[in-house]
């Protein structure tokens, strides 16, 4: 069923914990990191390979939410010195500075491959001390980093990339919420306010090209009081713009990739025609007047998520953003599929390294494709097995989220079996009319339904009975009233 990308804050104590334990176990979640592994962390984190390149002397800052301390990327924005643009520096932690190819944290990290997030704890990728210390892009802390340096034309359009090691330092740790309004009340730095022009412009470009960038709401697991609760959070137009810095980077990789002939691409085939005639079928079934003539990325962008019925389309627009896979080659054998359906373009990961493998890979392609170099024979040596890896690893952190997300709505809702609620129905079964997922308001929930004898009424508003609430088997189902 569709569901939200989902957020975590907060890890108190709470009656759900023995049940996460358990959920954890049963999906094989890595616990404690092998001393050996710590250990070799600990001495990294003292003595890590430092660049000869200091950049310490530009203002970077970091974007994240309040509670992060795993800080991949740090930014940096100006204007060109020619007048013809924009120069984005981007600072990508350096975690091949840190660990040692062959190595118990290099084995440890691809039994790994993804950070992982419960309410309760994180299970990372790294030990902290790398993670959420040493490599970790804090503020006022010296750090080795893969620099990146796009100069962009007036339009917001790349016309040459950099990339080297350099030594940085991030001055402030922003949130988003706090650079929405600095924005907005025009008390932002130049560095900071220049993130809405560039990220409006690139928000055009992603236009243009047919790319799509769903504004659909988050759902958050958040803790209050000792234990946890599920609200949903509208994101802001500043969470896009510092997206599009991230997209930005991602393609330029790519690109770097591409023309080295070696690479690990992030691809999407183009959807199948049946898939987008389910949704001009969605979209007809809620009132939503989609001609022909307008294509899929401009009917998007003129939605408005706070409206039901169009919150109803974008959840079901996430559906044709499955098959997302990973595409690794080399020897100058570029695969017939470059692109990812949802960029419009080729892409690559490559900005977050603490908490996802393959990006220490891409960052060690680019650094080489810069240089005119062969990238490394350990970076060589990993690729074909790579894009499995990093599946397992997504289909994984996929399972928990969507599990956590099933054992706190039933642990909220477990004492309200035969309550009445309002929701609005945000998907129907192809094929089973009487099926399909409802949200609610409140509590912030995104559950199945089932039963009647007429075909639920999509984008509309619904009466609602829990009929099954159950945290130890992580089920939630209501029926119409």
């Amino acid at each position: 069923m569709p569901r939200r990308h989902l957020q975590v804050t907060g890890a108190a104590e709470a009656p759900l914990r023995a049940v996460l334990r358990e959920l954890r176990t049963r999906l094989d979640v890595p616990d404690a990191f092998p001393a050996d592994v710590l250990a070799e962390a600990e001495r990294a984190a003292a003595a890590p390979r430092l660049p000869s390149h200091d950049a310490t002397d530009i203002p970077f800052f970091t974007i994240d939410p309040p509670t992060s301390v795993d800080l991949d990327q740090a930014m940096h924005l100006s204007r060109r010195a020619d007048g013809q643009g924009f120069r984005v520096r981007y600072a990508i932690a350096d975690v091949a500075a840190y660990v040692t190819p062959g190595g118990p944290l290099d084995a440890e990290a691809h039994r790994r491959v993804t950070t992982l997030y419960f309410p309760d704890e994180k299970v990372p990728l790294h030990p902290t001390a790398l993670s959420e210390g040493a490599a970790s892009l804090l503020p006022d802390q010296t750090c080795p980093a893969v620099l990146w340096t796009i100069d962009l034309d007036a339009d917001g359009r790349p016309e040459h990339t950099d990339v080297r090691r350099a030594l940085v330092r991030s001055r402030a740790k922003l949130d988003y919420d706090g650079v929405q309004r600095a924005v907005d009340d025009g008390t932002a730095e130049d560095a900071v306010a220049l993130l809405r022009d560039i990220g409006t412009l690139r928000e055009q470009l992603e236009t243009d090209r047919g790319g799509i960038s769903l504004d659909v709401p988050e759902q958050e697991i958040v803790e209050r009081d000792g234990t946890y609760e599920l609200v949903y959070r509208a994101p802001l137009p500043a969470d896009g713009w510092n997206a599009q810095i991230s997209l930005l980077t991602g393609m330029a990789a790519a690109d770097l990739m591409i023309g080295s002939g070696t690479g690990i691409l992030r691809t999407l085939p183009t959807a199948p025609d049946g898939a987008v005639g389910r949704l001009r079928r969605t979209a007809t079934a809620l009132g939503i007047d989609w001609p022909h003539h307008v294509p899929y990325a401009r009917l998007v962008r003129s939605l408005d998520p706070r409206t039901s019925h169009h919150a109803a389309f974008l959840q079901e627009c996430t559906t044709l953003l499955r098959g997302a896979g990973y595409t690794a080659f080399s020897g100058g054998r570029v695969p017939e599929l470059t692109t990812h359906a949802a960029v419009a373009a080729p892409y690559a990961h490559c900005t977050a390294p603490l908490r996802r493998l393959v990006d220490r890979y891409s960052g060690e392609i680019c650094l080489a494709a810069c240089a005119g170099e062969e990238p490394p024979e350990w970076v060589l040596a990993a690729l074909d097995a790579l894009p499995k890896e990093m599946a397992d690893g997504t289909r994984r952190g996929n399972t928990v989220e969507r599990e956590c997300v099933d054992i706190v709505e039933a642990a909220l809702l477990k004492d309200r079996v035969g309550e009445f609620f309002d929701a609005v129905v945000v998907d129907v079964k192809e094929g089973e009319p009487d099926v399909g997922t409802v949200q609610l308001a409140d509590p912030a929930i995104v559950a199945r339904i089932k039963g009647g004898t007429s075909r639920l009424p999509l984008g509309e508003r619904l009466r609602v009975r829990l009929t099954q609430a159950d945290p130890g088997t992580a089920k939630v189902q209501f029926a119409p009233a």
